[in-house]
């Protein structure tokens, strides 16, 4: 066993400056982004309540830009209220409920507490025209308790259509595709059941074993070449769409079958990438990819497909020159080997030509003490496409490699604010429904993060301190509703500022 060394500071700062040497010899630091150290950049109370009144003026035009597509796809809802006992329109409750996670203002109690104080209240209506009143939130929740929760995603999908129509994600396409990436995640669990079409496991020991009920959902999101990731399209697995004759329960692979489905019709002509890990390397998903005219690039792991393992490897003495290549790609050695149309069979006599490429991956780091450490990892995909050394990069590494947005997704919506895991409802129609408008309010803060004019912002506060800034901005007294009522009238263009990533150079 190894006991740590406590370093001295002089080796301390003399390792550091080994390590600066390092890095401006080309080595790769690990570090991670922070907020900057410093005091307020303001000088005046003056100067605070200007960048504070720009910041909610252009967040606003851009919100108010995508509701007109939102609550036109919204206004297809069917009401099942009673219209003579009604005092908030639909359209107020579902602008309601996307500030409530746009804001990021928590929990439906403590949502219900901060959106309707008078400070607060009066400059979200006097932003939002459309927020005719302040409605309780247990109004939201009995209105989600009884309508079609798809009609909410239908309207997010609205918004991205809209936006891919007006060439907003045109420059960060891959090879002339939008990337979607599918993958599951865990949204809820209890000990208890809450609903009915909630999935049951058993954990513990064999002595002491215990069930366990959870929600677990496949998330769709559009991955742009830069890694920005777009919340799209959101598939519950239900205790019901299981198979009752084998008793097997809903799982992922049935899932995404009802998830293309849907996928399929709300995009019907969009040249697609469907990007998935090892879970759904199989004939069916594949097969189902061609049918619908989907490209698809699909992780394959060592276990995955050992048929097509074996035959990659079978034909690796056959492989010449022309099938490999060697690229340097931010500050690492990539070295391509691929292998195109292998036969592919499953099923009942069905084939299926596939190919397919590895990539090993080597890099140096310097650690925490200033010591060059090698690292290297290796990745596989099987695609529909052929490969060629003109594609490698904006494929694998540019998309393949790109599938970590949505874990990123994952992670953001977890941990920053949104509440992914909390159980906003019992109901399993009311908890779908607010898992919907979280999932708007989230792709609208991604393109407020992205916008041109507020990108300082952004780097100045980091994603969640500036949602925060904006809320304490509206709760406070920095503005006049009469001047941001002026200000509102004007234009507003959409301008997305999102760099593209380093281009890398041919190896040797």
């Amino acid at each position: 066993m190894k006991t740590a060394v406590r370093l001295s500071a002089h080796e301390r700062r003399r390792r550091r400056r080994q390590a600066r040497k390092g890095c401006a010899q080309g080595h790769h630091q690990v570090s991670h982004t922070t907020r900057p150290n410093r005091t307020s950049c303001y000088e005046s109370v003056m100067q605070e309540a200007e960048a504070r009144r720009t910041a909610v003026i252009e967040q606003a035009k851009l919100i108010r830009a995508q509701l007109p597509v939102l609550l036109e796809q919204l206004s297809q809802i069917p009401d099942p209220r009673n219209a003579l006992m009604v005092q908030h329109a639909l359209s107020t409750l579902m602008v309601y409920g996307i500030l409530m996670f746009v804001l990021q203002s928590g929990s439906r109690r403590k949502s219900n507490e901060t959106l309707s104080a008078p400070a607060m209240k009066d400059l979200l209506m006097a932003v939002f025209p459309e927020l005719q009143s302040m409605p309780h939130h247990d109004t939201l929740w009995r209105l989600l308790k009884r309508i079609d929760p798809q009609g909410i995603e239908a309207a997010q999908g609205a918004v991205v259509n809209s936006l891919i129509r007006n060439k907003k994600f045109c420059d960060f396409q891959i090879e002339h595709h939008y990337l979607i990436v599918v993958d599951g995640t865990q949204k809820l669990v209890r000990r208890l059941p809450a609903d009915t079409p909630w999935l049951q496991r058993h954990v513990g020991t064999e002595v002491n074993k215990k069930v366990q009920y959870y929600v677990y959902v496949l998330e769709a999101n559009l991955v742009l070449s830069n890694g920005i990731s777009i919340p799209l399209m959101s598939e519950f697995l239900d205790y019901s769409q299981g198979d009752g004759e084998r008793e097997k329960q809903d799982c992922e692979q049935r899932a995404f079958f009802r998830l293309a489905t849907r996928l399929k019709a709300a995009f019907p002509h969009l040249p697609i990438v469907l990007c998935l890990d090892g879970l759904f390397a199989s004939g069916p998903v594949m097969s189902r990819c061609r049918q619908y005219n989907w490209a698809f690039l699909i992780v394959l792991q060592d276990g995955n497909l050992p048929y097509l393992w074996q035959e990659y490897n079978g034909l690796r003495p056959y492989r010449s020159d022309e099938q490999r290549l060697t690229l340097c790609w931010a500050n690492r050695s990539q070295q391509f080997e691929w292998q195109n149309d292998i036969d592919y069979h499953w099923g009942n006599h069905q084939r299926l030509t596939v190919h397919m490429v590895r990539c090993q991956e080597s890099w140096d780091e310097l650690d925490e003490n200033g010591a060059v450490v090698q690292r290297s990892g290796t990745w596989a995909w099987v695609s529909d496409v052929a490969f060629c050394a003109q594609t490698l990069h904006a494929r694998c590494t540019l998309g393949g490699r790109h599938r970590w947005g949505i874990e990123e997704g994952f992670l953001v919506e977890k941990t920053q604010g949104y509440l992914y895991e909390h159980l906003f409802a019992e109901n399993w129609n009311a908890m779908r429904g607010y898992h919907y408008l979280m999932r708007i309010g989230h792709l609208l803060n991604v393109l407020t993060m992205c916008l041109s004019s507020l990108i300082a912002f952004v780097k100045e506060k980091g994603p969640q301190g500036f949602i925060a800034w904006v809320r304490e901005t509206l709760s406070g007294c920095w503005l006049q509703t009469e001047v941001v009522r002026a200000q509102l009238c004007g234009g507003f263009q959409l301008r997305l500022l999102m760099p593209l990533p380093p281009w890398p150079t041919a190896g040797p």
